[in-house]
């Protein structure tokens, strides 16, 4: 069938290798007969491997199991290896002279087998294939005797007749019960009239068999038919003389039916197992499989534990003793090989025994699988089993995708597990040295301090790597938890050895135990009597002495078992194979081995030394050599999931250290990863030829290798994770940068698809794997700007492009190679979306080396402390939830997560140089913190459940005493032994606001409601005076610092009141316009900083107490939380509710040097140190670090703080803005040069502008109610538009879309203007028309008006209104529910849109005057909402708003549909449209160009907030005749949905 075979691996293999890739699976096929010559098939176990494959293959294969091909030859009898005892004596006894002599020579009896059995000796080459037929023949004629004497049934009879293709049909088909689904028989006949299928064969057969075989395949046939006929394929071909001949037409037809059934075969299976694989393939079955994967391996590893009974009885008593108090994770230790992995098994089994049956036991053999080599991964996959075990919530998606966000998770879950006290979990981690470094899994972070009640953690480690063992003792440090795991003796030696020999069903002779024991006299280590047994396992009871050989170490016992590999198998091919394994990153499968075999010239070269490979157009490594090598290699190999598959790696690390140093010289590992490289590359895949040189037979084959192929993609939603997986390493390793540039470090379709499977982190892995190696400045900044794209990432590939793009474009002239080529193909991917999408045009989103350093993640909800250690090397900060987290800032790691708190943490103070910490919390605790453990060294009580926590704490290290206090309470508390030194109460109609701990003085200050100053002993807590601070009796404190150096606290107070109080009294600093939200002051005290409303106002110390430092207050767009200064004095930061971060000169007078917009939520706290800033939100799970000195020397990165003040060219090319630092200039910026190219000076402060591009014009709003007009492309004079009477100042401004008309809305009031064309620049003339609005309590906060002297204005009521000037006539809008902050009408002025601050955008017809759409998007966790700006595109189809919450939408004016949204991570402040988009300014100062591509039809499918936690609802009005009415959809994710019913008009009703 040789014919059948080469068709079918030339036509139908591939085809059906792409469609199982296509559907997640890999295709094999084990054809053990492929490729092989009869001169060359001499192993006589080659139907024993057969057998042994179709076995595996009904175990494992989601497809056919087994294809059988089944001819007019029934092959020769196969001569058995093995006879049974018994068995082979009746045999013999049948036979006489030279048969009985022939079987006596060539079989010999084995008492080492159990039970004992005759063997056959082997043969060479030539001396087989002249026995065979002796042997065969003997045996069939001594089998009839001794069944006919009755010494074997008509079964074992017919062992002897069988042929290796009935073995193999039996075993796959006719044995096969409920794998038997899978099995398929080609059955090839040649027509006869006399004869039907079943009846026999041809008698003119290709090759004349004798008249027993004909029997014996007619039987065979007969019995397929007549049972198995759903299995069977029959094929009919006319008989002839040229029937023979493959290029018959006859035959090309049957062997294409022959490839198509077969195709058509895999297809059905596979679909059928398709829902199977997809519900594995998703998280809870993954799971299941990851599960499923280690409790095998803890089955297999349990199965020949024997010994260690004291260890194990001390270690279950230690779990026991601690079961009911907080303890730590317990350690096991010990060299490689001494059975750890197989202690760690056994402790698993028996746990529920000591523990109860219902204890939860979590395992995971490190390193044995892919998610379990990676702590993020491994973090996850525990909290998911454990959360389904105890049933709790599993972790959010987000945390998921953390590994700090995941410790944290871990921590607090171990916590709520031990509180419910009902189940006892075990959690086992073998093996953690192997854990890959990444994420600092070797700092042991992620390894909970200590293990709450109920629960426990044991872990096993190698003592072959002491960095990593020592990190471990650092962070459990008690002796008592490690036990040492050692050697075996040599009584539990024999033992392992006896259970291992007996489950081989081998036995040793006394003589042969005694070669062990004389070898291996004083027992060893679990490793070394496993490879013995790997040596003694092919001993036979004639085996002599002078063959037996044992090594006395593991090493030498490997290389023992690789000499052996490479006398059975040749040195080229084991050396390859072993270097292919060990060069692998993780792993390689059977099929890819057979594959990269195929590719490798040296191994085919040895394997067809002396004859020529069997086809000519294909070529490729038998099969059979490999089966035969993988059988040999036995336990030195170990399977482990990875990317989806099982695949081979060592199992030993003593095993991979001595294949590096045996075979993988420097230039064979080039070698290995060269060729491996163009495996996962797929360069000789598709059908390309290589050529291969077999110098001794002096020919050149140039065939096809058929190796299976490796897209990126196999189909649109199967990856290929082995390539995303291996290639990159290969080509780094191989030395080949340019295509690793070009494939894949500089290819974004790889950069994508690997961030979406497999996480943005493993392509930063990627890049840093390759930038350790590559001095390449583009690599490195493309991988930051993965690691700042790292946050925004989910798994929208829309989002990754965006992003890249929108950070990378600054660099493109200065880096064309490799991020050049980035941003085209970002640009090429958005031009062919088949949905509407918004392409970046210029850099827009900060790039690599800007201020942005990073983010840091790990909590689950908002910040609420953060502190600095004195040093700044360590930060401590707890959230909303109680939890605490600790980075060494250095490095930017986390440290340790510190579980304890089960409610908000309210404070904390890092003391000790950094090494303690004490926190306080809305639990009513206090705890006490070791840094460099991680631990808590004291839990105290600190208030009662129906007092109010501590909110302050203040320590004294001198004294070490700790003071925490509350509205009624201080509290002293030792810090060495969390004694209670004192309490002092306050009195219940005087809660304290505030107070400090002056140390040096021994003096507590408290000061309350109303103004009353109490100072305290703080050794003893006694009372030493109380008084009435002077004109504070109606103020209530809100703020306080402590100015330790002068005794002296600075109080702010409800009223504006800031007040410096000591021991003698208080003075008035200053009385501030609003209420005091915060007071900070400088490291050396001489700078004071108070907030208020929107304002900071900063003080400076001198001999008379503190005075006004800066002229003005440094003013912030949103209310003010908090400020830091830096050590120096040089600068002060602030943070807003506008979420924003304004960094100040104060060497400068105040001057705004940069502005820090990106942190995505209200700042509510700093710490800065050196020019690193760290800022924090309570409605934030994350903490931003940001780098205040960043060098960014491009030109091209040159930005423009920008006030909100701000207006825009047409096309965006020239920004008219102000500066804070000076209000009364207007700044032309040179968008194009990024520089200043004008500067106009105005009269008073600017309040709003607007450009008239056609006219030139330059309208500046001031506070003093005057509008200033500058002519642009003259030096005219400047128009000067006065105020009205008692007008001031200026609200807003518009200009028409002709730019005909201006209005302008002071207070209550509405100029319209005629702009009249003149030379040299236009005319304004008085106003044309003027109307009050006439609402009270309400001002004009937009205004909008149109070419026919109609004007749209909103108030800060929310109220809206058209009114037309000519008629004189008001029409009420519906309005909104807050203030209207946008006001924006069409070009063609049929449409208006008003947004306003509550996220509601309103699309008005002016004509009718009625609502046509209210669209309304918003994201439910953001505290920023609002409506900044909008436009319409210039052909009025689409609207562009920009949002608080840093979002642009676009929406289609005809429907209300949202069509995309795009995330820009700072607010859009002014939007222009362009030919085919928008430009917008942006807070932090960098123009936004984008073009909007929208095809013109768009799949129903398509949902623009995909991946999005947004909302989105639009209600439209019905145009039905003369009744109006209001449909509404909702767009947004499957799992929430939300509407909101606003206030109708008269003409409208919710439907």
């Amino acid at each position: 069938m040789a014919t059948e075979r080469e068709a079918l691996l030339e036509k139908a293999y591939p085809e059906a290798q792409a469609f199982c890739q296509k559907h997640g699976f890999m295709f094999e096929v084990i054809d053990l007969r492929w490729g092989i010559s009869d001169l060359v098939d001499t192993d006589q176990r080659n139907t024993e491997l057969s057998l042994e494959e179709i076995e595996a293959c009904q175990k494992l294969s989601a497809g056919p199991t087994f294809i059988g091909l089944l001819g007019d030859r029934y092959e020769h009898q196969t001569v058995p290896r093995l006879i049974a005892e018994k068995e082979f004596e009746a045999l013999i006894l049948q036979l006489s002279g030279g048969s009985a002599q022939l079987l006596a020579q060539w079989y010999r009896r084995d008492d080492n087998a159990l039970p004992a059995c005759y063997v056959l000796q082997p043969a060479d080459g030539q001396a087989w294939h002249h026995l065979r037929g002796h042997l065969a023949s003997a045996l069939r004629v001594a089998a009839h005797k001794a069944e006919r004497c009755g010494l074997l049934s008509p079964e074992q009879r017919h062992h002897y007749h069988k042929s290796a293709i009935e073995w193999e049909i039996e075993k796959g088909l006719i044995d096969a019960q409920e794998s038997n689904l899978g099995a398929l028989i080609f059955l090839r006949e040649f027509e006869d009239s006399d004869r039907q299928i079943g009846q026999g064969t041809n008698c003119e057969l290709l090759e004349k068999e004798d008249s027993e075989a004909k029997q014996l395949l007619s039987n065979l046939k007969t019995k397929l038919v007549n049972h198995y006929p759903k299995h069977l394929k029959v094929h009919a071909l006319a008989h002839g003389n040229d029937s023979g001949n493959p290029q018959h037409k006859n035959n090309n037809k049957y062997l294409k039916q022959l490839c198509e059934q077969f195709v058509a075969v895999t297809k059905h299976h596979v679909l059928e197992n398709l829902p199977y694989q997809r519900q594995i393939s998703k998280e809870p079955g993954q799971l299941l499989q990851e599960l499923g994967h280690h409790a095998a391996l803890c089955l297999k590893n349990c199965r020949f534990f024997c010994g260690r009974q004291n260890l194990l009885d001390n270690i279950f008593h230690h779990i026991r003793q601690n079961n009911d108090k907080t303890h730590t994770a317990l350690i096991l230790y010990g060299p490689p090989g001494c059975g750890k992995t197989a202690l760690m098994c056994k402790l698993s089994k028996h746990m529920q025994a000591i523990l109860g049956q219902e204890t939860v036991i979590v395992t995971r053999l490190l390193g044995t699988s892919q998610s379990s080599s990676a702590i993020q991964s491994l973090l996850r996959d525990i909290c998911l089993q454990v959360c389904f075990a105890f049933d709790l919530p599993p972790p959010p998606t987000q945390t998921k995708q953390a590994c700090s966000d995941l410790v944290l998770f871990l921590s607090n879950l171990l916590l709520t597990i031990s509180r419910c006290g009902t189940h006892t979990l075990v959690l086992f981690l073998d093996s953690v040295e192997r854990l890959l470094p990444c994420d600092g899994a070797h700092r042991f972070h992620w390894l909970p301090t200590g293990c709450p009640p109920k629960v426990h953690i044991i872990i096993s480690i190698s003592t072959s790597e002491p960095g990593i063992l020592k990190a471990l003792q650092h962070a459990v440090p008690e002796a008592e938890a490690h036990f040492e795991v050692g050697p075996l003796s040599s009584e539990e030696g024999e033992e392992m050895l006896e259970m291992l020999l007996a489950s081989d069903k081998r036995r040793l002779s006394p003589a042969q135990w005694a070669y062990i024991w004389q070898s291996l006299p004083g027992g060893g280590q679990p490793l070394l009597f496993k490879l013995a047994f790997c040596e003694a396992r092919n001993w036979a009871s004639y085996t002599s002495s002078s063959e037996l050989a044992i090594a006395s170490t593991a090493q030498e016992a490997m290389h023992r078992l690789c000499d052996r590999l490479e006398k059975s198998h040749g040195t080229v091919l084991v050396a390859h194979v072993l270097g292919y394994i060990a060069s692998s990153r993780n792993g390689l499968s059977d099929m890819e081995l057979k594959d990269v075999l195929s590719l490798d010239d040296e191994v085919l070269a040895e394997i067809h030394h002396f004859h020529l490979p069997s086809s000519k157009a294909i070529l490729r490594f038998p099969p059979l050599h490999w089966a035969r090598l993988r059988r040999d290699m036995g336990e030195c190999v170990a399977e482990r999931k990875a990317d989806g598959f099982t695949l081979l790696g060592f199992a030993h690390r003593q095993f991979v250290e001595m294949v590096q140093n045996r075979y993988l010289s420097k230039q064979d590992q080039i070698k290995r990863h060269f060729l491996l490289a163009d495996f996962f590359r797929g360069t000789w895949s598709w059908g390309m030829k290589k050529p291969l040189t077999l110098p001794h037979l002096s020919r050149t084959l140039n065939a096809d290798r058929k190796v299976a192929p490796q897209p990126l993609w196999f189909s649109d939603t199967v990856p290929n994770l082995r390539k995303l997986s291996e290639l990159p390493f290969h080509l780094l390793n191989a030395g080949r940068i340019e295509e690793l540039k070009q494939d894949v470090l500089g290819n974004m379709n790889w950069i994508s698809c690997k961030a979406i499977t497999s996480g943005i982190q493993s392509v930063v892995d990627d890049f840093a794997m390759c930038t350790e190696r590559i001095n390449c400045p583009e690599l490195r900044l493309v991988r930051d700007t993965l690691l700042l794209v790292k946050p925004a990432v989910g798994m929208d590939t829309r989002i990754i492009y965006t992003e890249v793009l929108a950070r990378l474009l600054f660099f493109v002239p200065s880096y064309p190679e490799v991020i050049g080529k980035l941003c085209q193909q970002c640009l090429s991917w958005f031009s062919a979306r088949p949905h509407p999408v918004l392409i970046p045009l210029c850099g827009f989103l900060q790039p690599p080396g800007g201020p942005l350093h990073t983010t840091l993640t790990g909590f689950l909800k908002g910040v609420t402390v953060m502190a600095l250690s004195s040093d700044y090397r360590l930060l401590v900060a707890g959230s909303q939830d109680g939890s605490m987290l600790v980075w060494n800032m250095e490095v930017i790691e986390m440290l340790h997560a510190l579980p304890g708190h089960s409610a908000e943490v309210r404070c904390v103070k890092v003391f000790g140089k950094g090494t303690c910490a004490v926190s306080a919390a809305m639990d009513h605790s206090l705890r006490i913190w070791n840094l460099i453990s991680g631990r808590v060294k004291f839990v105290i009580q600190d208030t009662l459940i129906e007092e109010q926590p501590s909110h302050h704490l203040h320590v004294d290290e001198r004294h070490m005493i700790v003071y925490a206090s509350s509205d009624t309470k201080v509290n002293a508390w030792h810090l060495e032994t969390a004694e209670l030194i004192f309490q002092i109460s306050a009195e219940v109609s005087g809660a304290w606001i505030c107070s400090a701990v002056h140390s040096p003085r021994l003096v507590i200050m408290t000061v309350s409601e109303g103004g009353v100053l109490s100072l305290w002993n703080s050794n003893t807590g006694e009372l030493r005076s109380k008084r009435q601070l002077l004109g504070l009796q109606e103020e209530t404190p809100t703020s306080s610092v402590l100015l330790q150096k002068q005794g002296k606290m600075i109080v702010g107070f409800s009223r504006g009141s800031l007040s410096m109080i000591s021991s003698d009294g208080n003075s008035l600093l200053e009385k501030l316009p609003g209420r005091v939200c915060f007071v900070v002051a400088s490291e050396d005290e001489s700078i004071l900083a108070a907030g208020f409303e929107e304002y900071v106002r900063v003080y400076l110390a001198d001999a008379k107490g503190f005075h006004r430092f800066l002229a003005a207050d440094l003013e912030h767009e949103g209310a003010v939380h908090t400020a830091a200064i830096s050590a120096g004095n040089s600068i002060i930061v602030t943070g807003s509710q506008a979420a924003c971060i304004q960094v100040w000169s104060l060497s400068e007078q105040g001057l705004l040097t940069d502005t820090l917009d990106g942190m995505g939520a209200p700042v509510t706290h700093l710490a800065l140190y050196d020019c690193t800033l760290v800022s924090a939100s309570h409605g934030a799970t994350y903490l931003r670090v940001w780098n205040l000195v960043c060098k960014q020397q491009q030109k091209t990165l040159a930005r423009v703080t920008d006030t909100g003040c701000t207006a825009l060219s047409h096309g965006g090319d020239y920004v008219y803005l102000t500066q804070p630092e000076d209000r009364q200039k207007v700044i032309i910026w040179d968008a194009t040069e990024g520089a200043v190219c004008d500067t106009l000076d105005t009269s008073a402060q600017v309040r709003c502008l607007e450009i008239a591009e056609q006219t030139q014009l330059l309208f500046t709003g001031l506070v003093s109610g005057t509008v200033l007009v500058f002519p642009l492309n003259s030096r005219q004079d400047v128009a000067c538009i006065p105020p009205p009477e008692s007008q001031k100042p200026v609200n807003h401004m518009a200009i028409n879309k002709h730019e005909k008309q201006l209005a302008i809305a002071y207070n209550d009031l509405v100029l319209v203007l005629d702009i009249t064309p003149a030379d040299p620049c236009p005319v304004i003339h008085r106003p044309t028309y003027t109307f009050y609005t006439q609402i009270p309590g309400a001002l004009v906060s937009r205004v909008a008006v149109l070419a026919d002297y109609r004007v749209l204005y909103g108030m800060t009521s929310g109220d809206l209104f058209l009114y037309d000037c000519p008629q004189s006539r008001v029409f009420p809008l519906e309005g909104h529910r807050s203030q209207i902050s946008c006001l924006e009408s069409s070009h063609g002025e049929h449409w208006a849109l008003s947004g306003a601050e509550d996220s509601l955008r309103c699309l008005w017809d002016l004509e009718s005057c009625q609502q046509e759409h209210e669209m309304c998007y918003y994201k439910p966790a953001s505290l920023l909402k609002g409506i900044r700006c909008a436009c319409f595109s210039k052909d009025d189809k689409y609207l562009y708003t920009g949002s608080l919450d840093q979002t642009i939408t676009v929406w289609d004016v005809a429907s209300g549909a949202l069509l995309a949204v795009q995330c820009v991570h700072t607010t859009a402040t002014r939007i222009v449209p362009t030919a085919d988009g928008f430009v917008a300014t942006t807070k932090l100062g960098y123009i936004i160009r984008e073009r909007f591509h929208c095809p013109t039809t768009t799949s129903p499918q398509y949902n623009s907030l995909q991946n999005i936690t947004s909302m989105c609802t639009v209600k439209s009005r019905k145009k039905d005749g003369k009744n109006s009415s209001k449909h509404q959809h909702n767009q947004g994710n499957s799992s929430e949905s939300l509407t909101h019913t606003n206030k109708l008009s008269q003409i409208c009703s919710v439907v």
